[in-house]
Formats: structure tokens, sequence, C-alpha cells
């Protein structure tokens, strides 16, 4: 994807140095499985537990005691590069997506009011509740904020086997469409006509899926629309993006931690689905062609 050239957006709140919740968000299963060799004989002892609660107390004050065993020292530096590369890269795709947003809106009869993008670590606070890095990248609507912790990429390639720079522009860019949504009036609506069906969750999700479909097809509308001005499609990147929206899609990650699929419980669509809409959205460049609720 090429982006060296473009600006980095100015509507960005970088959080990555403090954290609402004055500490660190729980780890990660991953690091949990790396360090469990040292936590297990350490769980045998009453010395061993005093140990562990002087590094959980340390770790949540934000110091990692893994550094005092040789671990997350050198590491630390490399990863604070990356995340540093990911952030002016996610800042430069959030800049394109105000300049194609202000052009193309005012065709469709709104004008476009720029978001800011909250980028954190661990946890912080969001006008929609705590926000927290298992929760996923997410819109909120009542400050009108996108917030991203820079580790969802990670596991996108990681667990989901979604890497690449285009891959993560789609990400940002379906937050981005559920800003427009906002804009248009339609999470309201769909907010609304949930509280009218009293907790009915198959046709509450239902209509969840829609509300996510149309932010994938407007994904791909930016997508178009950006190529066409900025020319930052490579070969591969149409691939990547793709290869995100179906790594995510509701049937794929049920079928991955429960072993089967419930098509009443989906609220983000199927692969196939989210993986169609997004192509609407980039074959046309129309937003007239991304109404999920017909």
């Amino acid at each position: 994807m090429r982006m060296d050239d473009e600006r980095e957006s100015r509507n960005v709140e970088d959080r990555r140095n403090s954290s609402g919740g004055g500490g660190r968000g729980l780890p990660s299963m991953g690091t949990m499985m790396m360090i469990w060799p040292l936590i297990r004989p350490l769980l045998r002892t009453k010395f061993g537990w005093a140990i562990l609660g002087l590094g959980a107390v340390a770790y949540f004050s934000g110091f990692n005691p893994l550094s005092l065993v040789g671990m997350g020292g050198a590491s630390g530096t490399v990863n604070k590069v990356k995340d540093e590369k990911e952030a002016v890269f996610i800042k430069k795709v959030l800049r394109s997506t105000e300049e194609v947003w202000n052009e193309v809106l005012p065709q469709y009869g709104l004008r476009y009011k720029e978001p800011v993008m909250v980028l954190y670590r661990g946890s912080t606070r969001s006008g929609c509740g705590h926000a927290s890095a298992q929760m996923g990248p997410f819109y909120c609507p009542v400050d009108q904020k996108v917030y991203l912790d820079l580790g969802f990429f990670d596991e996108l390639a990681r667990r989901h086997n979604a890497p690449g720079d285009f891959a993560q522009a789609y990400v940002l860019a379906h937050e981005i469409g559920h800003h427009i949504q906002n804009m248009q009036g339609t999470l309201d609506k769909v907010q609304r006509a949930k509280q009218s069906w009293g907790g009915n969750s198959v046709k509450s999700n239902a209509l969840q899926v829609r509300v996510e479909l149309q932010a994938d097809c407007y994904a791909g509308v930016w997508a178009n629309r950006a190529h066409k001005q900025f020319n930052i499609l490579e070969p591969g990147d149409v691939e990547e993006a793709l290869r995100a929206a179906s790594s995510i899609g509701d049937d794929k990650l049920q079928k991955e931690t429960t072993g089967y699929v419930r098509p009443d419980s989906f609220t983000h669509g199927s692969s196939q689905q989210r993986v169609e809409w997004f192509r609407r959205g980039l074959s046309s460049g129309d937003l007239s062609q991304c109404n999920t609720f017909q």
C-alpha cells in the first residue's frame, strides 16, 4: 500500500503511554502461555505466591517484571519501533479517509464531520464505557471517536492469518464506516428498533449484521475512491483486505472457538457476506450500492 507520501491526520488522541484505567489491561493468552513455565513452580510455595503478587502489582503499575529475567528487554525496544511505525501508518490512513469522505459525502447531501481516532494500549476510557484491547477496534457514537489498540493488528496477522498494511487499513475504514452511519442517523434508528423489540436477541442480531455489512461496504467505497485519488493500491492489497474480511466472519470465528456455527447469534455477518459487501463497495465506489437494509 503506497502511503509514504501521504500526510498524517491531526485528529488523533495518542494515549499509548497512559491508560484510562490507571494501568495495563490483562496480558494476552499468548503471553500467559509464554511465561507459564516461570509461574508454575512459584505456585507451589507461599514465597512463590508472594513473588507473583509483587509481579502483578508491578505489571499493572506499568513496569514489565519480565525484563528482570531477560524477557521483554531488547524485544520491547523492537516492539516500540514497530508500534510507532504502525501508528504513523494508521494516522496516514485516517487522513486518507478524511480527504475521501470530505469530497464524497457532499455528493450525497452530507457534510463530513471528521472523527477522532484514539490510540491506546491495554485499556482506556471511552464515551461508551471502558475500552480494552480484548474488545478489538470499535467506534463510539457518543463521543464520535474510533478506539484502536495497535496490538489488534498482531492478532489479526497471527491468530486470523490476515497480515498486511491494507488489511489494517480495511479495519480502520470499517470503523469510519460506522461514523458515517452515525452521521446518516442509521445507528440511532437501529438502536430504537432494538429497544422496541424488548430484548429479542435474534432480531437484534440480524439487524446488527446489516449495520456491520454496510460498514464493510463503506470501507470498500473508501478504497475505491482513495485509489482513484491517491493511487494507493499495490498488487496483493485487495487480497489482504478480502482475507481480513473473511477471517473475522462470524461463522469462521464461531467454528474456531466452539466447533460449530449458530447463524442466529451472528452480529457481524458470515465470511462470505463480509467479502461480498466489501467487494460491492470496492467495485462501485458508490454509497447508494451499500443499502444492506433492503
